[in-house]
């Protein structure tokens, strides 16, 4: 069975409360917490490349995640991802070439994972599935929909991802 190698780069699916602060700051991965949940029947790996709000994602480093993804032994590869830029990201990806023979999908969430009331449970079992079932390419998990990576951008005013 193909491990799943999870990049981790931050963006509100990532956001904890920092209490000494009163405000909430890219943390860690909370994809480890969320999967930890589960019985899960397939090998992952979990690499935190940046902790980064997706806004303040540079080029330089949507090339590092695209080099992190060339350069990635696995075919099979879920980028979590803030979800404001997230499009910019999966479409660098595509530009950059290194996933020609892989399947890539990104996701995020438009709440904190640690809230109780957050969609990134279900993004990640999307990209979960996606990962394992498309063909190669590049894709976007998000709102119970799997978008083409290059074909895709977000709805800020209805908090949504929608076909170009």
């Amino acid at each position: 069975m193909d491990t799943i190698s999870i990049i981790a780069t931050g963006g509100t699916i990532d956001k904890i409360y920092f209490d000494a602060k009163s405000e909430y700051e890219v943390g860690p991965p909370n994809a480890i917490q969320v999967l930890d949940q589960f019985n899960l029947q397939v090998p992952y790996t979990i690499t935190s490349l940046m902790r980064k709000d997706s806004l303040d994602l540079t080029d330089e480093d949507r090339e590092r995640i695209a080099q992190t993804v060339a350069a990635d032994p696995c075919r099979k590869i879920i980028i979590t991802h803030g979800t404001d830029t997230m499009p910019e990201t999966a479409r660098h990806i595509i530009g950059h070439g290194g996933a020609k023979d892989k399947i890539v999908v990104l996701t995020g969430a438009l709440l904190p994972a640690m809230f109780n009331a957050t969609d990134a449970v279900f993004n990640l079992g999307c990209a979960l599935g996606a990962v394992q079932k498309a063909n190669p390419g590049v894709y976007i998990a998000m709102n119970g929909k799997i978008f083409m990576g290059g074909k895709v951008v977000k709805n800020r005013k209805l908090g949504k991802f929608e076909e170009r």
